[in-house]
Formats: C-alpha cells, sequence, structure tokens
C-alpha cells in the first residue's frame, strides 16, 4: 500500500522529470558520441573521420542561432575530414515562440569546414514547410535552395566523388523518403522522392560508399557494397527510459532507432540528433554530433568501438 510521502512524492517526482525534459535536456550542452566502424568493403589505407548532424529543427528558444552557431563551432573543432548533414533543419513542432527564418540557419550552417567539404540531404519537415513545393508535387524545396546559397551541396538522390590519401570514395545522397502530403479515405499519406538504384547508379560496383539517408527505414533495402549508412530522424525516440525509447516514427524506425546496427556487412548508424519533433520534449536522449571513423580491415570480421563525450 502507497503511503501518504509517496502519494504527495510522486507527483512532485512526475512534475520535475517533466520540467527536465521540456525545459532542460533539450537545452543541455550537445554531446559528441564518437563510433568507430571498420567495414569489410573499405580499403584498408583509408581512414576516414565524419561529422554527422542531424535534425537541427531551428526554431526559438529550443534551436536558436546562436545554439546552431555553438554547434557549428564544436562539430568545427572535431578535425573531421567531412561533415555530412541528414535533414530536418526547420522546426518540428509548434511549440515555439518564433521560427527561425531559412537564410538564418542556412547561412550559420554556412560557418561549416572540412577539407573534402560539407554535404546535406534534406528531411520531411523540410519538405512538409514547403507548401508550394507539396502544391507543385517536387522540388526545389526553399531548404535546398537555402542551403546552397550558403556554400554547402544538396545531394537528392545524388553523389560525390571524392579521394584521400590516394584512394577514391563516394558519398551518396538519398532525396527524401516521406516528402509529399496527401490524403485518401480521410488518411494522410506520404509519398516519397527518393530513388536509391539511382543514387547508386553512378558509383562504380567496387567502390566504397558512405550512403546519406533521412530515415533509416531504407536500409533493409540497402545493399552490402554500401560501406556504411549514416541516418538521422528518430531523434533516438526523443524520450528514452531505462535506455529503451518509448516511442518512433513508424515500425523500422523503432528497430533502428538509435545506435549502430550491422546486418552481415552492412552497417548503420542512426544519431541521436540535436533538436525536437512534435513537441519540446527530449529526456534520456542528450542532443549529441556524431563522430565516426572509419577505417579498412585485413578479415571480414567487422569490430566496433563507441563511447559518449560532453
Amino acid at each position: 500500500m502507497l503511503s501518504r510521502r509517496s502519494l504527495l512524492v510522486a507527483p512532485l517526482l512526475a512534475t520535475a522529470t517533466g520540467a527536465y525534459g521540456v525545459g532542460i535536456e533539450p537545452l543541455l550542452q550537445t554531446n559528441v558520441t564518437r563510433y568507430r566502424v571498420r567495414p569489410a568493403s573499405w580499403p584498408a589505407g583509408l581512414k576516414l573521420k565524419v561529422a554527422v548532424i542531424a535534425d537541427i529543427h531551428a526554431c526559438e528558444p529550443w534551436m536558436d542561432i546562436e545554439r546552431i552557431g555553438q554547434i557549428v563551432q564544436l562539430t568545427n573543432r572535431l578535425g573531421a575530414d567531412v561533415i555530412v548533414l541528414l535533414g530536418d533543419y526547420v522546426a518540428g513542432h509548434k511549440k515555439i515562440t518564433a521560427i527561425v527564418p531559412d537564410r538564418d540557419w542556412a547561412t550559420t550552417l554556412g560557418g561549416l569546414r572540412a577539407p573534402l567539404g560539407v554535404y546535406a540531404i534534406l528531411g520531411n519537415h523540410d519538405w512538409w514547410a514547403d507548401k508550394t513545393a507539396q502544391l507543385r508535387g517536387r522540388g526545389p524545396i526553399a531548404a535546398r535552395l537555402a542551403l546552397e546559397k550558403a556554400g554547402i551541396a544538396v545531394l537528392e538522390n545524388e553523389n560525390a566523388r571524392l579521394t584521400k590519401d590516394g584512394h577514391e570514395f563516394w558519398i551518396a545522397g538519398l532525396a527524401e523518403q516521406e516528402a509529399l502530403l496527401g490524403y485518401s479515405s480521410g488518411r494522410t499519406v506520404k509519398r516519397g522522392v527518393d530513388d536509391l538504384e539511382a543514387t547508386l547508379a553512378a558509383v562504380p560496383p567496387d567502390a566504397p560508399v558512405i550512403l546519406l539517408v533521412h530515415e533509416p527505414d531504407i536500409f533493409p533495402r540497402v545493399p552490402e557494397r554500401v560501406s556504411l549508412t549514416l541516418a538521422g530522424h528518430t531523434h533516438g525516440g526523443q524520450v528514452r527510459v531505462l535506455g529503451s525509447a518509448l516511442f518512433a516514427p513508424s515500425e523500422l524506425s523503432m528497430a533502428y532507432c538509435y545506435g549502430h546496427f550491422f546486418e552481415g556487412e552492412r552497417h548503420l548508424i542512426v544519431s541521436g540528433g540535436l533538436g525536437c519533433s512534435w513537441w519540446p520534449v527530449r529526456f534520456g536522449m542528450p542532443p549529441e554530433v556524431v563522430f565516426v571513423e572509419i577505417e579498412g580491415q585485413a578479415s571480414r570480421h567487422h569490430s566496433l568501438e563507441r563511447r559518449s563525450a560532453g
């Protein structure tokens, strides 16, 4: 039987927990979560460092220009060879005090610097926020135009060939899987503009390739020749209790909600992201920038190291 003290304390704890999830954790100092992967298809002599930014969801007060600027500075200090952005730059909910215009967050992200460049894909909220693109059923959307004006290359079913230490590798960017919203029989229907086959078609069959996707749902269809897939979208569940997510946007997003996954020789890393979607709440899932070190291996046995640092 609950004591009178328990009955009094429980609501206070619930209130304090809720206040922390809304008012504190979304604004916490950004973590750097580090991974090291050794895909069998990666060249033995190529060591690559990749910084990953996902799901900024720019808005006030949760993710204003000052905070985005701090994330840019943190990411630049990591010394990555290449920086990738995995979509959802615009606000994902209406519990805000002000929007951050596309030109402002894009200009701030334009301060990212890496020797091999900065590459971006787009997310579902970036598409959904562009009502003109929704009406015409195609892009380019405002977020893409803003990123390109800021000097950041945007890949939509496109790829880029890069070279480091005499080794050639490719970065391929998949277009959004839930880009267009429609309605049928009173239900919302989502249609993608993604084309995985076209995205990889220009990449030589034996070339090492990193695939950028917003939703991890595509992973079961990714061929083994892709060394590493990087995804966002899930926010790691955004609310995690005892290490487990309570919610994800889809069954596959729940299956690949957060962290490192490998199936056969296929590697996937899903970032917990930075901002908030639907509600300004993060609990048990602090904001993070992901830092991945990719190395080749002599054998076909993969290994993984992971650690987090504030």
